[in-house]
């Protein structure tokens, strides 16, 4: 698990090698309109919230209403903690919501350069076909709703037992290693659909690689955290990151093959 963990971080990049050697580059111009739609999206429904919350805060903090002595001081200081607060938890509810939201709309495109990494790697004849393509592109948004609802439980759940004074030290790796496991199913499992695997069948095949699956995962998990551009940059590294996954699954399936 350790060494798969490993071989697949570093295949990236040789997938962004492999990306520009082999002339599939022009995909990026995608993620380009996608991040444009995604900041006018982001402008207008931050101004909105901003907009909601300061008359909310005004109205509760109006230091008219608090009637002792310090009250001032008081109101402003809660107003930046609460300010404060409300950015953060937005900015990791933007990040943990945009990564799966980059993977749902970016589903066809995913699909399509996976396939295409595949069949130059193995010289394997794949017919394009919207049909095939919508089907691969349908499969990729149901398992990333699937991959978004377990691991919001999963949130769920530590957030409860990080009352727990031994479990709140690892809660926050663990929220990690999780996320990057998602992220990691979503991008290996249009190999899985290509080896016409069922849903259960997939689950318990990344299963049995799940250090490929935390590997490949964790560098888009890692990039969703980065302050203001993290979001944006995703819609890049989604598309590195479904061809390392492929090419980190066929490396492993050439091992198999040879013991």
């Amino acid at each position: 698990m350790i060494r798969d963990f490993f071989n697949s971080i570093s295949i990236y990049g040789r997938a962004i090698e492999f990306i520009f050697k082999n002339r599939l580059a022009w995909t990026f111009l995608i993620p380009i309109v996608l991040n444009i739609l995604l900041v006018i999206l982001g402008i207008n429904l931050m101004s909105n919230i901003s907009a909601l919350l300061n008359t909310t805060l005004d109205a509760w903090l109006e230091p008219d209403n608090w009637n002792f002595w310090g009250s001032d001081f008081l109101a402003s200081t809660i107003g930046i903690l609460i300010r404060i607060i409300l950015q953060l938890l937005f900015f990791f509810l933007y990040a943990f919501l945009g990564g799966y939201l980059i993977l749902i709309i970016m589903s066809p495109l995913l699909a399509y350069i996976s396939e295409k990494t595949e069949a130059i790697i193995e010289g394997t004849d794949y017919p394009f076909s919207w049909a095939q393509l919508f089907k691969d592109a349908f499969r990729g948004i149901v398992i990333a709703l699937r991959n978004f609802c377990l691991e919001t439980m999963a949130i769920i759940l530590l957030f409860v037992l990080s009352f727990v004074p031994l479990v709140q030290l690892i809660s926050a790796p663990a929220l990690f290693i999780i996320s990057a496991y998602y992220y990691g199913f979503s991008f290996m499992d249009y190999t899985s659909e290509r080896r016409r695997f069922k849903l259960k069948e997939s689950v318990n095949y990344i299963k049995n690689n799940k250090g490929i699956a935390i590997g490949n995962g964790s560098v888009f998990a890692l990039c969703l955290l980065i302050p203001v551009i993290g979001v944006s940059l995703s819609t890049f590294v989604a598309i590195v990151s479904s061809v390392a996954a492929t090419m980190a699954i066929l490396k492993k399936e050439k091992e198999v093959r040879t013991i």
